[in-house]
């Protein structure tokens, strides 16, 4: 977890490279390798999981095994001379690496953590935003000063401020085939000392009893409601992070600046993990999710609606996220919740349907935005009024609906 999210969420520093660069300027389909890599990550959960649980034997191999598939899918991208190459590299086979390396990660913190499970999922999520790159800091030094001054701002050795500005730089000057190799060794450099100290909390037997899994809970109100909330906030979530590199572009912004938005609403997601994995624990998960769907709803309207300036912008960035970017650590209050009104549910295959559930979103909003960018304006004023307008309303309202089972619990389903 520490190194394989980072990437997709610098996604958007590829997508301004890639639609303003050859080979691949001015085609479209471009957002969709960013969406792919996150949301078919999140789709292949149920599997992995279910794999793991008849194959507990296996869990650390996977992480091996998930690790050198997305190196090679890396690889193998910087090859590409075609976007549908990128789909298939950049995109789904480093997603299906991405889920055999993260879930046995997933299934060791549900192992080890039972009272702050909440708290210990919210670090864990932090890791898709931020990483220790100690082992990786000599690579600063071919970094400009400049660049290396934004950075020190956002603070030293995270990986969301790092990790945007470094493939910033590679991208201007070496191009997008070396910057791709380049990055396939810092992960697998990283990472791959990792493997050494995960390990389950109680040792596995020899002998493994597969059993029929329990998957009743699909139908239970709780699950249900809190699904739907989950799809939906998935399907607009993504969507800022793609494309506000090229907007603060358009604004006149640098490439560091530029950068400095995905810096910001990383760096911002992970104070608000670590917040909503504190409140899971002591709240109730509706109002968590609450809190999420309100700072994220506002955050969109009246920021990113209005942001014709870098600074209100920036402002924008780091409000999203911090209240969107912590919505899917809520995701061990709805397992806890469902667990009490259907106690045969297994927390771990509902956290995997739910992973599946935004895995919908996320997937989706790549050819969505594709679609509502070439719509036009929808209003007179601020970001209403360029082509990005459509974006706007659509990550709005989507980030309203995520709290939809608000209503659950006002009608009893909880």
């Amino acid at each position: 977890m520490l190194t394989l999210s980072g990437f997709p969420f610098a996604y958007g520093i590829f997508q301004e490279y890639y639609s303003s660069n050859p080979p691949f300027k001015g085609e479209r389909n471009i957002a969709i390798i960013g969406t792919c890599a996150m949301g078919l990550m999140y789709l292949f959960a149920p599997l992995v999981f279910g794999l793991l649980a008849w194959y507990p034997r296996s869990k650390r191999l996977c992480v091996l095994v998930g690790l050198i598939i997305m190196c090679l899918s890396l690889g193998l991208s910087s090859l590409s001379t075609t976007v549908p190459h990128l789909i298939a590299s950049q995109g789904v086979f480093y997603a299906i690496g991405g889920s055999l390396c993260y879930s046995p990660a997933i299934t060791f913190v549900d192992e080890w953590f039972v009272k702050r499970k909440g708290l210990a999922f919210g670090v864990m999520w932090v890791s898709s935003h931020c990483l220790s790159f100690v082992s990786c800091l000599p690579l600063r030094s071919i970094i400009p000063v400049d660049d290396q001054a934004d950075s020190t701002q956002a603070g030293t050795g995270l990986g969301g401020v790092i990790i945007p500005l470094l493939l910033q730089f590679l991208l201007n000057k070496y191009g997008f085939r070396t910057t791709l190799r380049i990055w396939a060794v810092v992960l697998f450099a990283s990472t791959a000392p990792l493997y050494f100290f995960l390990k389950p909390r109680v040792p596995v037997s020899p002998r493994t009893n597969h059993r029929a899994f329990d998957f009743s809970f699909l139908a239970n109100k709780t699950f249900l409601i809190c699904q739907l909330g989950n799809i939906l906030q998935g399907f607009g979530y993504f969507i800022p992070s793609i494309y506000l590199p090229t907007y603060a572009k358009s604004l006149g912004a640098s490439n560091a600046v530029s950068a400095l938005t995905l810096i910001l609403t990383n760096v911002a997601a992970v104070v608000g993990c670590v917040g909503m994995g504190w409140i899971v624990d002591r709240w109730h998960i509706t109002t968590c999710i609450l809190v999420s769907t309100i700072g994220s709803t506002l955050s969109v309207f009246l920021l990113w609606g209005f942001s014709t300036k870098l600074s209100l912008l920036l402002v924008f960035c780091a409000m999203y996220g911090f209240f969107a970017g912590s919505y899917s650590t809520s995701y061990p209050g709805i397992m806890k919740a469902v667990s009490k009104s259907h106690q045969t549910s297994d927390s771990t295959m509902v956290f995997a349907m739910l992973a599946a559930g935004r895995g919908i979103g996320n997937v989706a909003c790549g050819p969505v935005s594709e679609a509502l960018i070439m719509v036009g304006d929808v209003g007179s004023t601020g970001l209403y009024a360029s082509e990005y307008g459509p974006l706007v309303l659509f990550t709005g309202v989507s980030a309203a609906l995520g709290g939809i089972s608000v209503i659950g619990k006002k009608m009893g389903w909880f």
